[in-house]
Order: C-alpha cells, then sequence, then structure tokens
C-alpha cells in the first residue's frame, strides 16, 4: 500500500471514529433529557419558573375593577381554584401553573399519568390555580388567553382535558401562539364535545379575564417563588420535598403516606368529567 493510499486509510478510520464518538455524545445527551422529564428530577425548571415570576411580577398591574365572572364549579376564597376528583378524597394537590411556562410542562409531562390514576382512584383531588407571569416575562397575553379559554372549558365540564391538551400542545416560550383565539378553538377539537357555539363566544369574549387577572394576582400576594407551584396538602413538593427530589415513585410514596389509614374519595359532582390523558 502507498504511502499516501495509506495516510487516506487512517484519515477515513479517524472520521469514523469521530462520528460514532458524536453519535454516543448525542445519544447520552437524549438519554440525560428524556431521564429528567420522565423521573421529574426538574430543579432547571424550576429555576425557569423562579426567573418568570420575578421578572413578570405586576407587569399586568392589579386585576381589574366590577364582578368577576369566575367559572362554573370554581372553589376556595374568591372561587379562584378550579377542583378535579372527588371532594372526599384524602388529599388536595394544589398547582400554580401558566399555559405558556415550559417548567409546567415539564412538571405535567412527567406527573400528568400520575397524577390522573391517583385522582381517578379517588386517592387525591387537585386545585389548579393560574397564573399569567410568562405574559409579564415575555409579553404578548397567550398565558391570559389560554387560562380563559382553560376556564371556559371548566364551563363545559372539561377542564383537565383541555388542560392536558395545553400543555401537550405548548408553543415554544417566545412563540406566543395562545394569544391567538383560533389557536385555542382549533385545540378544543382535541377534547370530544367542547368545540361549541357556547366555547367559542366564551374565549372570543374574555368571559373570564378578569377572574383570571385576579388568579394571577392571588398568585403574586401569595409569595411563591415561580411557576409551577405545588403542594401536597399545604406542603411544597416541587422540585423536593424535603430531601428528596419529585419524581413519580416519590410522588406516589409521598401520596400514599399522607393517606395512610384514610379511605378513598368517591364523591364527584354531577356531570364534571375526571382527569384523563389527552393526545
Amino acid at each position: 500500500m502507498s504511502e499516501n493510499q495509506e495516510r487516506k486509510r487512517t484519515a477515513r478510520e479517524r472520521l469514523q471514529q469521530e462520528r460514532a464518538q458524536d453519535r454516543v455524545r448525542e445519544k447520552r445527551r437524549r438519554t440525560m433529557i428524556v431521564a429528567a422529564a420522565v423521573v421529574g428530577v426538574l430543579g432547571l425548571a424550576a429555576v425557569v419558573g423562579l426567573i418568570a415570576a420575578n421578572s413578570g411580577k405586576d407587569e399586568d398591574g392589579p386585576a381589574e375593577a366590577g364582578p368577576l365572572s369566575a367559572p362554573s364549579g370554581a372553589q376556595g376564597e374568591e372561587q379562584l381554584a378550579i377542583p378535579v376528583g372527588a371532594s372526599d378524597a384524602p388529599s388536595t394537590l394544589t398547582v400554580w401553573e401558566d399555559f405558556r411556562c415550559p417548567a409546567c410542562a415539564q412538571f405535567e409531562n412527567a406527573l400528568r399519568a400520575t397524577i390522573h390514576e391517583l385522582e381517578q382512584a379517588g386517592e387525591l383531588r387537585i386545585e389548579y390555580r393560574l397564573a399569567t407571569l410568562i405574559d409579564g416575562n415575555m409579553g404578548g397575553s397567550g398565558s391570559l388567553r389560554a387560562a380563559n379559554a382553560a376556564a371556559c372549558a371548566q364551563d363545559a365540564g372539561k377542564f383537565a382535558a383541555y388542560h392536558d391538551v395545553l400543555f401537550i400542545n405548548q408553543p415554544p416560550e417566545p412563540d406566543d401562539a395562545f394569544a391567538e383565539n383560533d389557536r385555542l378553538i382549533e385545540l378544543a377539537g382535541k377534547v370530544q364535545g367542547l368545540d361549541t357555539p357556547a366555547f367559542r363566544s366564551c374565549v372570543e369574549d374574555g368571559k373570564h379575564d378578569s377572574w383570571v387577572r385576579k388568579s394571577d394576582e392571588a398568585f403574586q400576594k401569595g409569595g411563591f417563588r415561580g411557576t409551577p407551584t405545588v403542594q401536597l396538602n399545604g406542603e411544597s413538593i416541587f422540585p423536593t420535598k424535603g430531601k428528596e427530589q419529585i419524581s413519580v415513585a416519590n410522588f406516589k410514596k409521598w401520596v400514599e403516606e399522607a393517606n395512610k389509614g384514610k379511605k378513598p374519595g368517591t364523591q364527584r359532582p354531577t356531570g364534571a368529567s375526571p382527569g384523563a390523558p389527552s393526545s
């Protein structure tokens, strides 16, 4: 073999080795990303939420004056909580979220199936509370518009399913796609029976805008660090509970410990749709 051929062979082998190493590095990177999402160790996501909370605080000013139009079935002080699950479930999960918040989507994608499983078994009742931090941080109105649409879905008894659809189809953070009512109505088509004239009118008229602003004001006054803020029976569990990081296994364990010796709940509002994974 000539010296020139040997150099070409050596260069070709070196290139093949570099490509193989690149593939290994890329596979490792993807594995780490997937593991972080599935296991739910979302420390970075918590930082994202914290930045949003600090940057967006009070951008919209106080909530609008006048009577609030709370969605059907809303509960709690000033009717700012949307309940999902049996009212007599032994434990309550309080979740503060922003539909534009990437950290919220990471939390939902990692824990959605587990939360639904526990809710449907009567082990857990969820109180969803909505904030509009990303609108203040990034500009735009997608957080407000999506929250109003979710409240409209609550009027139709389909909040849980539409909530999931919004997070599954969340646009990139700088993309204010949820500001478009047409997009929110289009996504309603993924929830059986939701896309009705009443829902469309509710979305387009901003029927629950003042309620959403009041909810965000309550979040700001609550002194929370960012979204998502997740509490199990009033105790923060995101991103950690004590020294344990949140994960599917730990979340199930925490609920089991909280419910020890207590019966599952069975009392559900008539016509309310249970939470269920959506596509």
